[in-house]
């Protein structure tokens, strides 16, 4: 189980790209659009560069959303491989059936 500062900055992360989204996302299509070399560019990068560094949607880890462990994640499942074997023995996962041969 992933220690709780770490699942509390995780989820603060994401809080923080839903805020800055809207932004980020002007800025970059202005850094798309501007002649490469121009003022309005580096301008663009500069309050691009302005931005949290935690506003980018990169820097989210994908963690289990019952214990948040941050490896082995199953994102159709959205628990890691650990928990989604547990559920599936239990058969608590809908449409997964264990196999033998």
């Amino acid at each position: 189980m992933a220690t709780t500062a770490k699942i509390a900055a995780d989820a603060r992360r994401r809080r923080t790209v839903e805020r800055y989204a809207e932004r980020r996302a002007a800025l970059k299509e202005r850094v798309r659009r501007a002649e490469p070399g121009s003022a309005e560019l580096a301008d663009a990068v500069r309050a691009l560069s302005r931005l949290p560094r935690d506003s980018s949607p990169v820097r989210v880890r994908n963690r289990d959303q019952v214990d948040g462990r941050p490896r082995g994640y199953l994102r159709k499942a959205g628990v890691s491989r650990i928990t989604f074997r547990a559920l599936a023995h239990r058969g608590e996962l809908p449409g997964i059936t264990t196999s033998s041969w």
